[in-house]
């Protein structure tokens, strides 16, 4: 069912547009000076696997939704690009695209973060220090991924070193493209390139040595709400700037008003991120998290966080409807795993591409284990839904041994946070209430706050936290251990796969 928006269309520019690029979509949203959504429009782009492992975008694909979904939007909502104050831009962080700077053309598909193509690159690196990136050597994050485009696309690493190409996460591809020629990425996506010293928000010329990636590919970084150029006639939308930028889970915990130290925000998307705010301390893990930037506004002093991540959620429900043909849309997991009243012993551990937090894991690989014949379909799909709840507890759990404060409520966003069983279970399981905003597309909302405070759309961070507002919260009820004690022998079988 399309989302329902309310009628009013603010005054001519009180409306701030949000692009959200993400992993298996773009959306572009319309929201007003009280922080509502307005309209909305997303299209879905194709994903590439050309090997056991592998995970690329196209580019050029991307930024062609890009621009349908701008000009779409516009013409939902009734509005033009004049009525538009500034723009905000969120994305699927890590994933990595190398261009040529005068063509605009990228030598390679894009590399998607969950791609593990690196493993090898990775393993040489593990003698190296990247702590004061906050940062584990891994394939998840870009610098690997820009080093095999280097040694792999022929006449790639000539030329970056002659300044012919450069490199960017998604958002800075798409600045690029919008503004014709800008050059920048912005704090949060910088954090992720394990290229980047998290103390003082600077590319560390070491650091990129060891990675033996020229350090004139990178571009400049930037803060999270400022103006960094402007829109240059692009389907409307002509001369408006572009004031706010975010990796997609810093802006969903933005977007959720996690603005305050223990606060703390879970997105249910392609996979699921939980992100604790630390105020302006680095706090390192010695649990299998990652320390990282939250937000820097202009000049202000960085907001830093801890941050689980988990590679495969939502995407699990795609493979059961993609690959096994177990459900006909994503949507219909819910009626299918009520049908029956628990997982009959039946575990799925998604770990596809090896496991994130808090394992870090490369090795592994997805396993379903305890079937017998009694199990179902319907089995299935309750197992899969009820790992993406084994997986957040095991992240939370880290938190709660890190921080020493056990985390006393979750606020959580993403396309899942409408699957009632998952959000009840999910409670179950933490032993803590699960909060559910009105506005579920908090990643976008995040980047339109972000741009909106840069122009003085929104005035301040306590106007932010005003506009949060509650739909449901799910308070737990007693479970046995047993499950999530089945759950910790299934992961350690996927480590013998």
């Amino acid at each position: 069912m399309a989302p329902r928006f309310p009628t009013r269309i603010p005054h001519r520019r009180s409306i701030v547009a949000a692009i959200d690029q993400g992993t298996t979509s773009t959306r572009c949203m319309l929201f007003d000076d009280h922080g509502q959504a307005i309209a909305s429009s997303h299209l879905e782009h194709r994903q590439i696997f050309p090997r056991p492992g592998w995970v690329e975008h196209d580019p050029m694909e991307i930024w062609a939704n890009t621009r349908r979904v701008m000009a779409d939007v516009l013409a939902r909502a009734e509005v033009t690009g004049d009525d538009i104050a500034a723009v905000g831009i969120t994305n699927q962080r890590e994933t990595t695209v190398v261009w040529d700077k005068t063509t605009g053309q990228p030598v390679y598909n894009a590399i998607v973060w969950q791609d593990t193509r690196t493993s090898e690159i990775c393993a040489d690196l593990q003698a190296a220090d990247f702590e004061h990136t906050g940062l584990p050597v891994s394939t998840y994050f870009s610098g690997p991924k820009i080093r095999w485009i280097l040694d792999n696309v022929p006449g790639a690493r000539e030329r970056a070193e002659t300044g012919e190409l450069i490199f960017g996460t998604v958002e800075s591809w798409l600045i690029w493209n919008l503004t014709r020629g800008e050059h920048v990425t912005d704090v949060t996506n910088a954090s992720r390139t394990m290229l980047m010293d998290l103390s003082t928000g600077k590319w560390d010329h070491e650091l990129a040595e060891k990675l033996q990636i020229p350090v004139k590919m990178l571009p400049k970084i930037v803060s999270n709400s400022q103006v960094i150029g402007k829109i240059k006639r692009v389907n409307g939308f002509n001369n408006v700037p572009i004031a706010g930028v975010l990796g997609d889970q810093q802006a969903a915990a933005f977007g959720q008003a996690c603005l305050e130290p223990g606060e703390v925000k879970n997105t249910y998307g392609t996979g699921n991120f939980l992100l604790l705010n630390t105020g302006n301390e680095i706090k390192r893990s010695e649990h299998g998290l990652i320390s990282t930037v939250a937000y820097k506004l202009g000049n202000e002093p960085t907001t830093y966080a801890l941050e689980g991540s988990i590679a495969v959620t939502g995407s699990l429900v795609q493979w059961l409807r993609d690959n096994l043909g177990i459900i006909s849309t994503a949507p219909d997991v819910e009626k299918l795993a009520e049908s029956v009243p628990d997982n009959g012993g039946c575990y799925i551990v998604p770990a596809f591409s090896g496991l994130l937090a808090p394992y870090w894991r490369e090795d592994a690989r997805g396993v379903i284990c305890g079937l017998t014949r009694f199990h179902t379909k319907a089995h299935f799909a309750r197992a899969a839904l009820e790992a993406t709840a084994y997986q957040t507890r095991e992240v939370v759990e880290a938190m709660n041994q890190d921080t020493g404060i056990p985390i006393t409520a979750l606020k959580a966003d993403g396309g899942m946070v409408g699957n009632s069983l998952l959000m009840q279970f999910q409670a179950d399981q933490l032993g803590v209430p699960v909060m559910v905003p009105k506005i579920t597309e908090t990643t976008a909302l995040g980047a339109a706050y972000a741009a909106g405070l840069a122009v003085g759309v929104y005035k301040s961070m306590k106007d932010i936290r005003a506009m949060w507002r509650e739909q449901r919260t799910y308070h737990p009820h007693p479970t046995e251990d047993a499950l999530f004690d089945g759950w910790r022998k299934a992961v350690e079988k996927s480590f013998d796969s």
